[in-house]
């Protein structure tokens, strides 16, 4: 996807994000049932906090350490939002910088992240809310799944943050591009249509539950409950 597209992405689900963080108290003190201790204003803290850190790191291009968000973390996070947009606009894709991704390490790193950062986030506020989620774009639901497939999960298995797979499994979408995860010749696979996949993937579906699972099951099922993603 082009940076462009990101951007637009990123500004969509922020303005949405927005207007769900001026809730009423009552609707901000609700849980947010994919983020196990957090509520939405929690949520909005944690938004507040990376958007402040991505930024930062992106204009120093250089590792910099996350900010902690006070109390009043809603209105914190509305304070923050256009200056955090302003900057994610102004980033140039190819210069230097810091990032926890593969090589190269560009500022381009941190309009992909935020863009799908700020997405899976939303489907998280409008669940706490009550309200439907977001309707993604086929493509940038494809990115965010590649994101997490070959970005995420080899970061994981490279920290040891999750097991080694015993055997390759593939990931499939009808119609898309195929991921395989593991050494060797797949010895399962996975297939789910493109939201199903994006949002299971990151935990904010039932991805074992619907997919439709072939070859070794119980190999499949281990990855799938492995932390793929932080």
């Amino acid at each position: 996807m082009s940076p462009d597209c990101y951007l637009a992405e990123l500004s969509s689900s922020l303005e949405r994000l927005r207007t769900l963080a001026r809730q009423p108290d009552e609707i901000l003190a609700r849980s947010v049932p994919a983020c196990p201790g957090w509520t939405l204003v929690e949520l909005f803290g944690h938004l507040g906090s990376i958007e402040r850190w991505a930024a930062a790191v992106v204009r120093a291009g250089t590792f910099v350490e996350e900010p902690a968000p006070p109390a009043e973390a809603a209105a914190w996070f509305l304070e923050g939002a256009d200056a955090f947009l302003a900057t994610m606009a102004a980033l140039d894709p190819e210069a230097q910088c810091w990032n926890f991704g593969p090589p190269p390490r560009t500022a381009g790193f941190w309009l992909r992240r935020q863009a799908h950062e700020h997405a899976i986030h939303l489907v998280d506020a409008c669940q706490a809310s009550d309200l439907e989620g977001p309707a993604l774009g086929e493509d940038f639901m494809l990115d965010g799944i590649d994101e997490v497939l070959a970005m995420f999960a080899p970061r994981q298995l490279r920290f040891e943050r999750m097991p080694h797979p015993e055997g390759a499994v593939t990931f499939h979408v009808p119609g898309g591009t195929s991921w395989t995860l593991g050494q060797g010749a797949p010895a399962a696979s996975i297939t789910a249509p493109v939201r199903g996949m994006y949002l299971g993937l990151w935990g904010r579906s039932n991805l074992t539950g619907t997919a439709i699972i072939e070859g070794d099951a119980d190999l499949a099922l281990r990855v799938l409950q492995g932390p793929l993603t932080p």
